[in-house]
């Protein structure tokens, strides 16, 4: 399975990416830095963090070609169109870059068509390789498609063995957009990393129940975007090429899914 998955306008996007979630900007450059080290060429941030003027810094300094590294980023606010265009325009800033890989709205609140609007402007003016969205579940997924002119790239949405969001994944697939999973680890709820089933079988395969799960959703095509701030731990996480879950492992974990959400969402 390849390594980077094609978005449906042929833009490229590696398929395990480092999340940078509630890293303050002042941890955030180094934890950026040490990603990239480790191997990640993805790196997915958010205005409402506050660390993309950090995560621009590490990229500058890491030596590494922009036009290698797939920066990710995310509106935040129900913004008009006209907020939207200088909103785009503050991230470019605040990451340092001439355009961004891939630009979210955050969640779908305010209007979000006219939002999605001025993005798809934004990407026909070059700033953006590719528009998507994040926590569009299938009403407002919908919604978008109706206005949309161009259907959403991706879709970044709460995603780990608790919560394997089935039904969602195959209507993002029927659309050509990519399943991109928020929090793939669980952010450790739910006794994820004691977990009997998972921790049976990373036994058998020599690995983490972190690995198996990410294994888990990776396995299915779905983009992961794992975090921490642990270097160790970041390349664990990006270890997952040299073992296959066989189909009976793929069942038991499939059963593990509880259909709601750990993090109080839809």
């Amino acid at each position: 399975m390849e390594n980077v998955v094609t978005l449906n306008n042929g833009v490229e996007m590696p398929r395990i990416g480092y999340g940078v979630y509630q890293i303050p900007s002042s941890r955030a450059e180094t934890c950026v830095l040490d990603a990239l080290s480790a191997g990640y060429r993805s790196v997915d941030t958010a205005q409402c963090y506050g660390n993309e003027r950090a995560v621009g810094r590490a990229i500058r300094r890491s030596g590494i070609p922009r036009s290698e590294i797939f920066v990710t980023t995310k509106l935040w606010g129900g913004r008009g169109y006209k907020d939207t265009v200088s909103s785009i325009d503050d991230s470019l800033q605040a990451l340092g870059t001439d355009s961004i890989d891939l630009l979210l709205i955050h969640e779908p609140t305010g209007d979000f068509r006219e939002i999605y609007r001025a993005m798809e402007d934004a990407y026909h003016a070059g700033k953006l390789r590719a528009i998507g969205v994040a926590n569009f579940l299938e009403g407002d997924f919908k919604s978008l498609l109706g206005t949309a002119k161009i259907v959403p790239a991706v879709d970044q949405i709460e995603t780990h063995v608790f919560r394997q969001q089935k039904a969602m994944g195959r209507l993002l697939n029927e659309h050509g957009t990519v399943h991109e999973a928020w929090s793939p680890l669980a952010c450790g709820r739910n006794g994820f990393f004691e977990n009997p089933v998972l921790r049976e079988i990373g036994r058998s395969h020599g690995k983490s129940n972190a690995q198996v799960g990410l294994r888990f959703l990776f396995q299915q095509g779905i983009v992961i975007i794992p975090k921490t701030t642990h270097a160790e731990r970041m390349r664990e996480n990006l270890d997952l090429l040299d073992f296959k879950l066989d189909k009976d492992e793929m069942l038991r974990l499939a059963v593990l899914d509880r259909g709601r959400s750990l993090f109080g969402w839809w």
